[in-house]
């Protein structure tokens, strides 16, 4: 059984997101009912909403939005990895607030694009560090060329818990393997730090295979270790690279040869202990 914890749902009726007009393929709905059908027959049990970079000032919407979508019968949606803007003086507050509020389990501030600066400035530093002994979690979504202020980031934020989203993002259809190998080596020496096996579908070209993942998965894998990674779908993104049940039987075949308590870490396990599902 799977815990997806990187689960983006759309819908335009409810919310808007400024980046969709630049991304044709994915500017539609994408609705929790569509998502359950097909996730209940991979084997996913329970989800992590992933905030969908809506506008800002919906951002309270979004979480209201999923939150309800929880409370449903039977509902996959376990908790929410929230939006936030720690470049704001109000985050000291929306922190307090979301604290307060169990079914958020994360925040994200998307980086890859945004400015390299945002990351290196003096009160988003000192807001993530905010975030140290809450419980909650930081996802970094960086493409590999921002990885040394990704991990600049980690170094001042001992006590937080950050999540390296999409394998840190490779560059597969350029198979630029070289560069984000090191760079993935590095970020991994930092133990306060869990690689998130998900996305890359989306990164490789329309051809791709299993062994066409194979190095970059691995690679994380072998960095991080089995005790410091989890899974996610990052649908509807990997409509982009053939769906959710190819991704998933992807990943299956990636972890062929793997012990079955490997795979219980990666597929449940270590979600369930670092978010407390």
């Amino acid at each position: 059984m799977l815990i997806d914890t990187h689960l983006h749902l759309i819908d335009q009726s409810a919310l808007h997101y400024p980046w969709l007009s630049g991304v044709e393929a994915l500017n539609r709905d994408f609705l929790y009912e569509d998502y359950a059908l097909q996730a209940r027959r991979a084997g996913i049990v329970q989800a992590l909403h992933m905030e969908v970079d809506v506008a800002p000032a919906e951002i309270q919407t979004e979480i209201d939005y999923v939150a309800g979508l929880s409370k449903r019968e039977n509902s996959l949606i376990a908790g929410a990895i929230a939006a936030c803007r720690p470049e704001d003086d109000g985050f000291a507050s929306y922190l307090e607030q979301q604290k307060a509020n169990s079914f958020i389990k994360g925040f994200r501030r998307i980086l890859h694009t945004m400015p390299d600066e945002l990351s290196e400035g003096a009160l988003f530093r000192e807001n993530i560090g905010r975030i140290g002994g809450s419980g909650l979690t930081f996802d970094l979504c960086v493409l590999p060329r921002q990885m040394d202020k990704a991990i600049a980031l980690v170094d001042l934020a001992p006590d937080v818990t950050f999540i390296l989203d999409h394998c840190g993002v490779p560059d597969i259809k350029g198979n630029d393997f070289e560069t984000w190998h090191g760079r993935i080596t590095e970020i991994a020496k930092r133990s306060n730090v869990i690689a998130k096996i998900s996305g890359v579908v989306a990164y490789a070209d329309g051809q791709w295979s299993a062994a066409t993942l194979k190095p970059y998965v691995h690679h994380v894998i072998d960095s991080f270790g089995w005790d410091r990674i989890v899974w996610g779908s990052d649908w509807p993104v990997c409509t982009l690279g053939g769906g959710l049940a190819t991704w998933v039987a992807a990943t299956h075949a990636l972890l062929s040869g793997c012990s079955e308590s490997e795979k219980t870490k990666l597929f449940s396990g270590n979600a369930k202990r670092v978010w407390k599902l």
